[in-house]
């Protein structure tokens, strides 16, 4: 079952790419909630600092390009982030945080990602497929996520995930 997710918006501009989202130098670093005190240090130094449990990064077009990192979304996680919303995310940053269960990448169009502002406060329901922005009072649509992709998330990721239920379905 989907939650509706609610939280503040953190927002970047486009092109954020793995090595900002975690430094190379700590991709030797195996705990996770290590890894979250230097998420998006290449770009905001402050922000595991202001990032609470629930939020939201929000960015441009092409978020996670760069490096394979499954790093980055762990980082992401760990430090609070429930989803990033998105234009568009490089398909590698998207597989490794649905396969993984770390956390949601939402797709919105470029008109949502402009209107949201730093702090907003959102609220997202993935079953209607409705982001709130509380702070405006605008409500804006998410491209839905494809059904085996939504699956996997429902999972808790592809570890959790049993492929025999979807040839099943498929049939």
């Amino acid at each position: 079952m989907l939650e509706v997710l609610r939280g503040k918006a953190h927002k970047y501009g486009a092109n954020v790419d793995t090595d900002v989202i975690i430094p190379g130098v700590f991709l030797k670093e195996t705990d996770p909630k290590k890894l979250a005190q230097h998420a998006m240090e290449g770009i905001d130094p402050e922000f595991p600092k202001r990032v609470r449990p629930g939020d939201f990064v929000v960015a441009g077009r092409n978020f996670g390009c760069g490096s394979s990192r499954e790093h980055a979304p762990i980082a992401l996680k760990h430090c609070g982030v429930r989803a990033v919303l998105a234009p568009s995310f490089a398909r590698i940053f998207y597989r490794n945080a649905v396969d993984g269960g770390h956390l949601l990448p939402v797709e919105i169009d470029d008109d949502t990602y402009h209107r949201i502002q730093p702090m907003d406060d959102l609220e997202i329901d993935l079953t209607t497929g409705r982001v709130t922005n509380l702070t405006r009072g605008e409500t804006y649509g998410i491209n839905p996520f494809p059904s085996l992709i939504l699956k996997i998330i429902e999972a808790g990721g592809l570890l959790h995930y049993s492929p025999k239920e979807h040839i099943e379905t498929v049939r």
